[in-house]
């Protein structure tokens, strides 16, 4: 019989970020989870997340700012948020909080998971 294993996503977070963390949780076929810690970290200027399978994130402690290439208002993010980033959509992290640390579970997913193919 396979152990079942449980974690808490508020523990063991390394006390020191020089920079942000994640820890991949599961990974299958078509999906891998990972838990993501930033506090103060953003993306470097000019750069921006160009992926090719979607990605829904959600942040459950801290606070986050989320801007996409294509839409000139940043998205605020706040314990309980989500958003669904979709493949090819290049979007980058603006701001995380400084004060506390900022804990994101992300889900990255294939178009088939998804139910859908890569072109539409």
């Amino acid at each position: 019989m396979e152990t079942i294993s449980k974690i808490n996503v508020f523990e063991d977070i390394p006390a020191v970020l020089p920079d942000e963390w994640s820890q991949t949780l599961f990974r299958g076929a078509q999906v891998k989870i990972e838990r993501i810690v930033s506090k103060g970290h953003r993306s470097p200027p000019g750069f921006w997340y160009d992926q090719h399978w979607d990605e829904w994130v959600v942040l459950l402690k801290g606070g986050a700012g989320l801007c996409f290439e294509h839409d000139p208002v940043e998205r605020v993010l706040a314990p309980g948020d989500a958003v669904l980033i979709p493949a090819g959509v290049r979007h980058r992290v603006s701001w995380t909080d400084n004060q506390e640390e900022s804990v994101w579970l992300a889900v990255h997913m294939t178009a088939a998971a998804v139910g859908r193919d890569a072109t539409s």
